[in-house]
Protein backbone atom coordinates (compact mmCIF):
# COMPACT_ATOMS: atom_id res chain seq x y z
CA UNK A 1 0.00 0.00 0.00
CA UNK A 2 1.61 3.44 -0.66
CA UNK A 3 -0.81 5.69 1.04
CA UNK A 4 1.35 8.41 3.50
CA UNK A 5 4.61 7.92 1.20
CA UNK A 6 4.43 11.84 -0.29
CA UNK A 7 6.60 12.35 -3.31
CA UNK A 8 6.09 15.15 -5.94
CA UNK A 9 7.60 16.77 -9.33
CA UNK A 10 7.94 20.31 -10.60
CA UNK A 11 6.03 20.94 -14.28
CA UNK A 12 6.23 24.03 -15.58
CA UNK A 13 6.74 25.57 -11.88
CA UNK A 14 4.02 23.83 -10.31
CA UNK A 15 4.34 20.91 -7.99
CA UNK A 16 2.34 18.00 -8.84
CA UNK A 17 1.61 15.40 -5.67
CA UNK A 18 2.38 12.19 -5.79
CA UNK A 19 3.06 8.77 -4.07
CA UNK A 20 5.45 5.88 -4.12
CA UNK A 21 5.64 2.54 -3.25
CA UNK A 22 8.59 -0.15 -3.62
CA UNK A 23 8.26 -2.85 -6.72
CA UNK A 24 10.74 -5.29 -8.07
CA UNK A 25 11.62 -4.64 -11.91
CA UNK A 26 13.75 -6.95 -14.01
CA UNK A 27 16.09 -6.81 -16.17
CA UNK A 28 17.14 -10.31 -18.09
CA UNK A 29 17.32 -12.41 -15.03
CA UNK A 30 17.85 -10.40 -12.60
CA UNK A 31 15.28 -8.18 -10.31
CA UNK A 32 15.92 -4.93 -8.63
CA UNK A 33 14.21 -3.53 -5.65
CA UNK A 34 12.89 0.24 -7.51
CA UNK A 35 10.49 2.95 -6.53
CA UNK A 36 7.01 3.06 -8.40
CA UNK A 37 6.14 6.46 -7.85
CA UNK A 38 2.51 7.75 -9.37
CA UNK A 39 1.54 11.13 -9.87
CA UNK A 40 -1.81 13.01 -9.58
CA UNK A 41 -1.49 14.13 -13.32
CA UNK A 42 -1.91 10.27 -14.31
CA UNK A 43 1.57 9.92 -15.03
CA UNK A 44 3.72 6.88 -13.42
CA UNK A 45 7.25 6.69 -12.52
CA UNK A 46 8.85 2.75 -12.63
CA UNK A 47 12.42 3.68 -12.44
CA UNK A 48 12.41 2.24 -15.94
CA UNK A 49 13.11 5.10 -18.00
CA UNK A 50 10.73 8.07 -18.22
CA UNK A 51 7.24 8.59 -17.00
CA UNK A 52 4.47 6.55 -18.32
CA UNK A 53 0.87 6.08 -17.45
CA UNK A 54 -1.45 2.95 -15.93
CA UNK A 55 -1.44 1.90 -19.49
CA UNK A 56 2.12 2.21 -20.04
CA UNK A 57 2.77 0.52 -16.58
CA UNK A 58 0.28 -2.27 -17.97
CA UNK A 59 2.33 -3.00 -20.85
CA UNK A 60 5.30 -3.15 -18.61
CA UNK A 61 3.55 -5.64 -16.38
CA UNK A 62 2.21 -7.84 -19.50
CA UNK A 63 6.09 -8.25 -20.45
CA UNK A 64 7.82 -8.99 -17.31
CA UNK A 65 10.03 -6.03 -16.70
CA UNK A 66 7.91 -4.84 -13.99
CA UNK A 67 7.20 -8.47 -11.89
CA UNK A 68 4.79 -9.26 -10.14
CA UNK A 69 6.21 -13.10 -10.22
CA UNK A 70 9.39 -13.90 -8.72
CA UNK A 71 11.67 -16.55 -10.03
CA UNK A 72 13.35 -19.14 -7.70
CA UNK A 73 17.13 -19.11 -7.93
CA UNK A 74 17.04 -15.28 -9.17
CA UNK A 75 19.14 -13.00 -8.32
CA UNK A 76 17.54 -9.84 -6.59
CA UNK A 77 19.46 -6.46 -5.43
CA UNK A 78 18.35 -3.28 -3.36
CA UNK A 79 19.86 0.04 -4.00
CA UNK A 80 23.28 -1.32 -3.04
CA UNK A 81 22.90 -2.42 -0.10
CA UNK A 82 22.44 -6.10 0.07
CA UNK A 83 22.23 -8.52 -2.86
CA UNK A 84 20.68 -12.35 -2.83
CA UNK A 85 18.93 -14.93 -4.20
CA UNK A 86 14.98 -16.03 -4.10
CA UNK A 87 13.75 -19.07 -2.64
CA UNK A 88 10.49 -20.34 -2.26
CA UNK A 89 9.61 -16.73 -3.43
CA UNK A 90 6.15 -15.21 -3.61
CA UNK A 91 4.46 -11.92 -4.05
CA UNK A 92 1.72 -10.40 -2.40
CA UNK A 93 0.05 -9.08 -5.82
CA UNK A 94 -0.29 -9.31 -9.24
CA UNK A 95 -0.76 -7.16 -11.68
CA UNK A 96 -3.93 -6.55 -11.58
CA UNK A 97 -3.60 -5.37 -7.78
CA UNK A 98 -1.45 -2.97 -9.00
CA UNK A 99 -2.98 -1.68 -11.36
CA UNK A 100 -6.06 -0.92 -8.91
CA UNK A 101 -3.71 0.09 -6.45
CA UNK A 102 -2.14 2.94 -8.89
CA UNK A 103 -5.83 3.99 -9.78
CA UNK A 104 -7.17 4.50 -6.17
CA UNK A 105 -3.39 6.47 -5.65
CA UNK A 106 -4.60 8.56 -8.50
CA UNK A 107 -8.21 9.30 -7.70
CA UNK A 108 -6.55 10.36 -3.66
CA UNK A 109 -4.63 12.24 -5.33
CA UNK A 110 -7.16 14.38 -6.98
CA UNK A 111 -9.45 14.46 -3.73
CA UNK A 112 -11.92 12.33 -5.77
CA UNK A 113 -13.60 8.53 -4.30
CA UNK A 114 -11.49 5.87 -4.78
CA UNK A 115 -13.03 2.12 -5.06
CA UNK A 116 -13.18 1.66 -1.45
CA UNK A 117 -15.38 4.84 -1.03
CA UNK A 118 -17.61 4.21 -4.26
CA UNK A 119 -18.27 0.90 -2.60
CA UNK A 120 -19.01 2.71 0.52
CA UNK A 121 -21.35 4.71 -0.94
CA UNK A 122 -22.96 2.10 -3.17
CA UNK A 123 -23.86 0.66 0.37
CA UNK A 124 -25.03 3.84 1.91
CA UNK A 125 -27.28 3.62 -1.35
CA UNK A 126 -28.88 0.51 -0.40
CA UNK A 127 -29.82 0.91 2.84
CA UNK A 128 -31.89 3.85 1.67
CA UNK A 129 -33.54 1.73 -0.88
CA UNK A 130 -32.79 -2.06 -0.44
CA UNK A 131 -33.13 -2.93 -3.71
CA UNK A 132 -31.76 -6.07 -5.59
CA UNK A 133 -30.20 -3.56 -8.15
CA UNK A 134 -28.53 -1.48 -5.77
CA UNK A 135 -27.42 -4.83 -3.72
CA UNK A 136 -25.75 -5.65 -7.03
CA UNK A 137 -24.16 -2.57 -7.60
CA UNK A 138 -22.71 -3.24 -4.06
CA UNK A 139 -21.41 -6.18 -5.08
CA UNK A 140 -19.93 -4.87 -8.34
CA UNK A 141 -18.57 -1.93 -6.32
CA UNK A 142 -16.73 -4.17 -3.78
CA UNK A 143 -15.12 -6.71 -6.09
CA UNK A 144 -14.03 -3.25 -7.83
CA UNK A 145 -11.52 -2.95 -4.67
CA UNK A 146 -8.08 -4.64 -5.49
CA UNK A 147 -8.55 -7.70 -3.98
CA UNK A 148 -5.59 -6.86 -1.52
CA UNK A 149 -7.20 -4.48 0.02
CA UNK A 150 -10.79 -5.85 0.64
CA UNK A 151 -9.92 -6.70 4.27
CA UNK A 152 -8.76 -3.21 5.08
CA UNK A 153 -12.23 -1.67 3.63
CA UNK A 154 -14.10 -1.43 6.71
CA UNK A 155 -11.12 -0.61 9.45
CA UNK A 156 -12.46 -3.11 11.25
CA UNK A 157 -10.17 -5.02 12.68
CA UNK A 158 -12.06 -7.88 13.94
CA UNK A 159 -14.79 -8.07 11.01
CA UNK A 160 -12.66 -7.33 8.19
CA UNK A 161 -14.73 -7.04 5.21
CA UNK A 162 -16.84 -9.96 6.14
CA UNK A 163 -20.32 -7.82 6.24
CA UNK A 164 -19.17 -6.04 2.64
CA UNK A 165 -18.67 -9.88 1.64
CA UNK A 166 -22.21 -11.20 2.70
CA UNK A 167 -24.22 -8.08 1.11
CA UNK A 168 -22.07 -8.54 -2.10
CA UNK A 169 -23.71 -12.38 -1.96
CA UNK A 170 -26.76 -13.52 -3.02
CA UNK A 171 -29.51 -15.03 -0.78
CA UNK A 172 -28.02 -19.21 -1.37
CA UNK A 173 -25.02 -18.26 -2.55
CA UNK A 174 -21.79 -19.43 -1.11
CA UNK A 175 -19.87 -16.40 0.67
CA UNK A 176 -16.86 -16.24 -1.35
CA UNK A 177 -13.30 -16.77 0.66
CA UNK A 178 -15.22 -18.42 3.81
CA UNK A 179 -13.07 -21.05 5.27
CA UNK A 180 -16.68 -23.06 6.73
CA UNK A 181 -18.21 -22.45 3.10
CA UNK A 182 -20.91 -20.19 4.74
CA UNK A 183 -24.44 -19.58 2.89
CA UNK A 184 -26.02 -16.08 2.71
CA UNK A 185 -29.15 -16.24 4.55
CA UNK A 186 -31.46 -13.70 4.72
CA UNK A 187 -30.96 -13.62 8.43
CA UNK A 188 -27.03 -13.26 7.62
CA UNK A 189 -27.99 -10.44 5.25
CA UNK A 190 -30.13 -9.00 7.77
CA UNK A 191 -27.08 -8.67 10.29
CA UNK A 192 -24.84 -7.30 7.05
CA UNK A 193 -27.48 -4.53 6.96
CA UNK A 194 -27.61 -3.92 11.12
CA UNK A 195 -23.44 -3.76 10.88
CA UNK A 196 -23.69 -0.62 8.30
CA UNK A 197 -26.97 1.23 9.94
CA UNK A 198 -24.67 1.02 13.47
CA UNK A 199 -21.76 1.55 11.74
CA UNK A 200 -23.54 5.19 9.55
CA UNK A 201 -24.76 6.07 13.03
CA UNK A 202 -21.29 6.09 14.64
CA UNK A 203 -20.07 7.85 11.77
CA UNK A 204 -22.49 10.43 12.04
CA UNK A 205 -21.98 11.27 15.54
CA UNK A 206 -18.11 11.10 15.23
CA UNK A 207 -18.37 13.78 12.13
CA UNK A 208 -20.60 16.00 14.46
CA UNK A 209 -18.36 15.88 17.27
CA UNK A 210 -16.32 18.92 17.76
CA UNK A 211 -13.05 18.68 19.95
CA UNK A 212 -13.19 20.84 23.12
CA UNK A 213 -10.82 23.52 21.79
CA UNK A 214 -12.63 23.68 18.48
CA UNK A 215 -12.23 21.85 14.99
CA UNK A 216 -9.10 20.63 13.96
CA UNK A 217 -9.03 21.99 10.95
CA UNK A 218 -9.97 25.35 8.99
CA UNK A 219 -13.89 25.46 8.53
CA UNK A 220 -13.30 28.49 5.69
CA UNK A 221 -11.51 28.46 2.37
CA UNK A 222 -7.82 28.99 2.36
CA UNK A 223 -7.64 33.05 1.19
CA UNK A 224 -5.03 33.70 -1.34
CA UNK A 225 -2.88 37.21 -1.54
CA UNK A 226 -1.99 38.03 -4.65
CA UNK A 227 0.06 40.48 -5.63
CA UNK A 228 -1.75 43.34 -6.92
CA UNK A 229 -5.18 42.11 -7.32
CA UNK A 230 -7.33 39.96 -5.20
CA UNK A 231 -10.36 38.03 -5.47
CA UNK A 232 -12.39 39.90 -3.14
CA UNK A 233 -11.09 43.83 -3.55
CA UNK A 234 -12.02 44.35 0.37
CA UNK A 235 -8.64 41.81 0.86
CA UNK A 236 -6.28 44.06 -0.36
CA UNK A 237 -6.06 46.32 2.89
CA UNK A 238 -3.59 42.61 4.44
CA UNK A 239 -0.59 43.05 1.71
CA UNK A 240 2.11 44.86 3.47
CA UNK A 241 2.35 47.39 0.68
CA UNK A 242 -0.99 48.87 0.99
CA UNK A 243 -1.23 52.29 2.15
CA UNK A 244 -1.86 52.45 5.87
CA UNK A 245 -0.01 54.88 7.75
CA UNK A 246 1.25 53.75 11.12
CA UNK A 247 3.60 55.24 13.98
CA UNK A 248 6.19 53.06 15.44
CA UNK A 249 8.63 54.89 18.40
CA UNK A 250 7.31 58.46 16.89
CA UNK A 251 8.36 58.06 13.72
CA UNK A 252 5.13 57.71 10.24
CA UNK A 253 5.99 54.94 8.06
CA UNK A 254 3.91 55.04 4.53
CA UNK A 255 3.13 51.16 4.61
CA UNK A 256 4.21 48.05 6.61
CA UNK A 257 6.97 47.39 3.75
CA UNK A 258 8.91 50.61 4.53
CA UNK A 259 8.90 50.50 8.16
CA UNK A 260 10.09 47.02 8.29
CA UNK A 261 13.21 47.96 5.84
CA UNK A 262 13.50 51.29 7.85
CA UNK A 263 13.96 49.21 10.75
CA UNK A 264 16.99 46.61 9.37
CA UNK A 265 19.13 49.56 9.63
CA UNK A 266 20.30 51.19 12.48
CA UNK A 267 21.75 54.31 10.28
CA UNK A 268 19.54 57.28 11.59
CA UNK A 269 19.88 58.90 7.64
CA UNK A 270 18.77 55.58 5.31
CA UNK A 271 16.42 55.04 7.85
CA UNK A 272 14.32 58.35 7.00
CA UNK A 273 15.63 58.01 3.07
CA UNK A 274 13.25 54.38 3.43
CA UNK A 275 10.53 55.99 5.52
CA UNK A 276 10.25 58.82 2.53
CA UNK A 277 10.60 56.10 -0.40
CA UNK A 278 7.79 57.15 -3.08
CA UNK A 279 6.84 53.66 -3.12
CA UNK A 280 7.58 49.76 -1.86
CA UNK A 281 9.94 49.21 -4.72
CA UNK A 282 12.12 51.91 -3.84
CA UNK A 283 11.99 51.56 -0.29
CA UNK A 284 13.01 47.85 -0.63
CA UNK A 285 15.68 48.78 -3.29
CA UNK A 286 17.19 51.91 -0.87
CA UNK A 287 17.36 48.79 2.17
CA UNK A 288 19.60 46.59 0.00
CA UNK A 289 21.88 49.31 -0.59
CA UNK A 290 21.68 50.15 3.52
CA UNK A 291 23.93 48.75 6.15
CA UNK A 292 22.08 46.06 7.82
CA UNK A 293 21.17 46.41 11.51
CA UNK A 294 23.04 43.73 13.50
CA UNK A 295 21.14 40.50 14.21
CA UNK A 296 18.46 41.57 12.11
CA UNK A 297 17.89 38.04 10.77
CA UNK A 298 17.40 36.90 14.24
CA UNK A 299 14.93 39.54 14.81
CA UNK A 300 13.17 40.03 11.69
CA UNK A 301 10.35 37.58 12.75
CA UNK A 302 9.39 39.57 15.94
CA UNK A 303 9.54 43.10 14.25
CA UNK A 304 7.41 42.01 11.28
CA UNK A 305 4.86 40.62 14.32
CA UNK A 306 5.15 43.95 15.79
CA UNK A 307 4.79 45.61 12.89
CA UNK A 308 1.36 43.89 11.93
CA UNK A 309 -0.12 43.97 15.17
CA UNK A 310 0.30 48.02 15.26
CA UNK A 311 -1.09 48.17 11.34
CA UNK A 312 -4.60 46.69 12.66
CA UNK A 313 -4.62 48.31 15.77
CA UNK A 314 -4.02 51.45 14.21
CA UNK A 315 -6.56 50.34 11.54
CA UNK A 316 -9.77 49.40 13.02
CA UNK A 317 -11.44 48.87 10.04
CA UNK A 318 -8.57 47.11 8.31
CA UNK A 319 -8.84 44.72 11.00
CA UNK A 320 -12.36 43.91 10.29
CA UNK A 321 -11.54 43.12 6.71
CA UNK A 322 -8.74 40.53 8.81
CA UNK A 323 -11.31 39.86 11.30
CA UNK A 324 -13.86 38.27 8.43
CA UNK A 325 -11.45 35.92 6.93
CA UNK A 326 -12.81 33.87 9.62
CA UNK A 327 -10.21 30.95 10.14
CA UNK A 328 -8.98 30.56 6.70
CA UNK A 329 -5.19 29.45 6.22
CA UNK A 330 -3.95 32.59 4.57
CA UNK A 331 -1.26 32.70 1.51
CA UNK A 332 0.76 35.28 0.98
CA UNK A 333 1.82 34.99 -2.52
CA UNK A 334 3.06 38.41 -3.17
CA UNK A 335 6.49 38.90 -4.46
CA UNK A 336 9.40 38.88 -2.06
CA UNK A 337 11.59 36.80 -0.28
CA UNK A 338 10.44 32.58 0.11
CA UNK A 339 10.98 33.16 4.18
CA UNK A 340 7.68 35.82 4.37
CA UNK A 341 5.75 34.45 0.98
CA UNK A 342 4.70 31.37 -0.38
CA UNK A 343 6.21 31.70 -3.34
CA UNK A 344 8.00 28.40 -4.24
CA UNK A 345 7.95 25.17 -3.04
CA UNK A 346 10.61 25.74 0.02
CA UNK A 347 8.79 29.08 0.98
CA UNK A 348 7.64 29.44 4.71
CA UNK A 349 4.83 32.11 4.46
CA UNK A 350 5.70 33.55 7.39
CA UNK A 351 3.76 37.10 6.68
CA UNK A 352 0.21 34.66 5.75
CA UNK A 353 1.25 32.79 9.23
CA UNK A 354 1.75 36.12 11.00
CA UNK A 355 -1.48 37.87 9.77
CA UNK A 356 -3.74 34.44 11.07
CA UNK A 357 -1.71 34.84 14.61
CA UNK A 358 -2.91 38.46 14.50
CA UNK A 359 -6.40 37.54 13.39
CA UNK A 360 -6.50 35.62 16.15
CA UNK A 361 -5.31 37.67 18.75
CA UNK A 362 -8.33 40.31 17.35
CA UNK A 363 -10.59 37.59 17.85
CA UNK A 364 -9.18 37.28 21.93
CA UNK A 365 -10.29 40.12 22.02
CA UNK A 366 -13.06 40.94 20.72
CA UNK A 367 -14.60 37.96 22.49
CA UNK A 368 -12.86 39.73 25.78
CA UNK A 369 -10.58 37.40 26.24
CA UNK A 370 -7.00 38.98 28.15
CA UNK A 371 -3.74 38.84 26.15
CA UNK A 372 -0.48 39.83 27.54
CA UNK A 373 0.75 42.97 26.28
CA UNK A 374 4.29 42.69 27.65
CA UNK A 375 6.79 43.20 24.92
CA UNK A 376 4.30 44.69 22.37
CA UNK A 377 2.64 41.07 22.15
CA UNK A 378 -1.27 41.92 20.53
CA UNK A 379 -2.92 44.16 19.56
CA UNK A 380 -4.06 47.03 22.28
CA UNK A 381 -7.46 46.87 21.39
CA UNK A 382 -10.13 45.13 19.30
CA UNK A 383 -11.40 46.49 16.13
CA UNK A 384 -14.79 49.34 16.69
CA UNK A 385 -17.69 48.15 15.43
Amino acid sequence: MTRFRRAYRDVDGHRVEGTWRHIFVRNGDNYYLADLVIYADGAVDTGTGGLTDPDGLAGLLRSGQVATTLHDGAWASAHHLATWRFTEATCAIDADMLLGEVADEIDRLNDRPDSTDRCLRAVRTYLADATEDNRLRVRQRYLAIPEHLRIYALGDMDNRDWPLKVLATAIGDTVEGHYDDEVATPDLHAEAVEYFRDRELHRARAGARIPADGPDQPETATLTLYQGRQDHPDNAVLQNDYPARLTIDGRDYPTVTHAYWALATDDPGWRDRIAAAPDTYDAAELAGQAPRRPGWPAARLAIMARLLRTKFAQHPSMARVLLATGDARIVYTAVGSAYWTASGQRSSNWIGRLLELVRSELAALDAGVPLPTSHGAGPSAAPET
